[in-house]
């Protein structure tokens, strides 16, 4: 009997070698095609894989460093895709503002798939009626300023809650990051459901299982994301897995379909007047453009919501404080306008913020220095164009490293210094807008398929930054020094901190106003 796997192997070989004679000849093919203007620059693929393997473990690092070599207009071929990486706010804007309708859609990828209920979600979902009618959606009943404004009493009751429960720490370092996290899924989840998600535990300014959980399962999911599957890039090999994305992909959406399941079976009887409400009474409503809402693509927008939409913000504000604590001068600079504006007799509300305009610098410069997702989704060319003298063919991907862009010194002064003074008056970019604008720094994307939750987003990060600053001191665990903590970076899609904030929290405010 001949054992199966030497047949594999041999099978694998020849295989290979077909598709990459198959990637010469179409290669050759793209470039008669495009003579009149080559390919844009990169690293020397290597035979079939292409340029995978120069990914490294960080990408968002490795392709900033070869555009120091290459130019800020990058061309890598992983497996059959071409792959054009934008590095500098010149070429992001081509991308994402000039050819932007080119640029609407995303390339087919194993996480939507396999997670995100086979691109049934908004974030996944090819541009067109369907992907329209699900960001009408949220644009009308999660994220328009009239909603933002209904709930701010939401928001800032949960910031509330989160405060008093680290005011009752005492001596107890608290893992800052995954109670922030839960501050932000309750907040979402009393809007979306009408009810919170998490508790804080039985201790003080602790987490509940549950919750820690579900941070896991975030993380996991944006791990998972954020790896160059070699199934995505030569689909003849998906089938093998040869990483074994796929099955954990597939293991970890059966874990979220549970979770959002039971939602849906709970809420259901609850009578609650919330947006899970709202989405499925439009599932008898016929949409001119996208048809009637199904339960997998409301459990899917969920999906999108929970993860997406609360992880970025917390992890974001786990920077932000990992940030003030390293640089004093800033802190106390905070300080002073806090204690100014607010006082010491209550917490900073949402109204405040447009008083706090140094706060707002620091938040500017957390997501310069820190951007939640360092390298965009990707998107996919639905026709050729040209940028800068280079073809960039159909069907190619592109990928905006946010990472590099917002850290280049063609741009920055001093771009690895945290200076928030350089987004006030007298600063080099004194009016520098964060929300798609200013392509120097764009953390939540740019054109089309910008982030839904922007405006969502900044509100809470702005929120819970300026109370953690304004109600708290603050000292490391285990005698930590701040001027040496531990800034390295996560692999994964979003940016995660690779060692968690372990911190004290001492109450710096009147007691009243950690009972509000």
């Amino acid at each position: 009997m001949i054992s199966i796997t030497p047949l594999l192997i041999l099978y694998t070989s020849v295989l290979a070698l077909l598709i990459y004679c198959l990637l010469n000849l179409r290669t050759l093919f793209l470039n008669r095609r495009s003579s009149h203007s080559p390919l844009p620059p990169g690293p020397k693929p290597w035979p079939i894989i292409g340029n995978l393997p120069h990914l490294g473990a960080i990408p968002h690092h490795s392709l900033a460093e070869m555009a120091q070599t290459y130019g800020p207009l990058l061309h890598l071929r992983l497996g059959l895709v071409h792959v054009v990486v934008a590095s500098s706010a010149d070429v992001a804007a081509q991308f994402l503002k000039t050819h932007d309708a080119k640029f609407s859609n995303r390339p087919p990828n194993s996480g939507a798939k396999h997670i995100a209920y086979n691109y049934q979600d908004l974030v996944f979902a090819p541009y067109g009626p369907k992907w329209r009618k699900l960001r009408k959606i949220c644009s009308v009943h999660l994220f328009s300023a009239k909603a933002l404004d209904d709930f701010r009493h939401v928001r800032q009751e949960e910031v509330g809650v989160l405060v008093n429960g680290l005011a009752g720490a005492g001596k107890r370092a608290v893992h800052l990051g995954q109670l922030l996290n839960i501050c932000a899924t309750n907040a979402l989840g009393r809007v979306m459901l009408g009810k919170r998600v998490f508790s804080y535990g039985t201790s003080a300014g602790t987490g509940d299982a549950k919750a820690d959980e579900f941070k896991d399962m975030v993380v996991e999911l944006m791990t998972l994301a954020g790896v160059f599957n070699i199934g995505d890039f030569i689909p003849a090999l998906e089938f093998l897995d040869l990483q074994g994305v796929a099955k954990k992909m597939k293991k970890l959406h059966a874990r979220f379909d549970s979770f959002l399941n039971k939602i849906l079976e709970e809420h259901s009887s609850s009578g609650n007047a919330d947006l899970l409400s709202t989405l499925l009474s439009l599932k008898d409503v016929e949409d001119s453009e996208g048809g009637r809402l199904t339960d997998t693509e409301i459990k899917a927008l969920l999906l999108n919501l929970f993860t997406a939409g609360t992880d970025t913000s917390s992890s974001t504000v786990e920077w932000a404080i990992a940030e003030v604590l390293r640089h004093p001068k800033v802190l106390a600079q905070a300080r002073k306008e806090l204690d100014s504006v607010i006082g010491p007799g209550r917490l900073v509300t949402e109204l405040d913020l447009p008083r706090l305009p140094y706060l707002e610098a620091i938040v500017k410069e957390t997501f310069r220095l820190h951007p939640s997702t360092p390298l965009s989704l990707p998107r996919m060319a639905s026709e050729s164009c040209e940028i800068n003298g280079y073809s960039i063919p159909e069907g190619s991907t592109l990928l905006v490293n946010v990472w590099a862009i917002a850290r280049d010194p063609k741009a920055w002064a001093d771009p690895l210094e945290f200076r928030p003074e350089r987004f006030l008056p007298g600063g080099e970019r004194p009016n520098a807008d964060v929300r798609g604008n200013d392509f120097e720094v764009i953390p939540f994307g740019a054109g089309r398929r910008i982030c839904a939750g922007l405006s969502l987003g900044l509100r809470m990060v702005q929120l819970l930054t300026a109370t953690l600053v304004h109600a708290f001191d603050w000292t490391l665990a285990d005698g930590q020094e701040a001027g040496k903590i531990n800034m390295d970076e996560a692999y994964g899609l979003t940016l995660q901190r690779a060692v968690p904030l372990m911190v004290h929290p001492s109450p710096r405010l009147s007691p009243p106003a950690y009972n509000a």
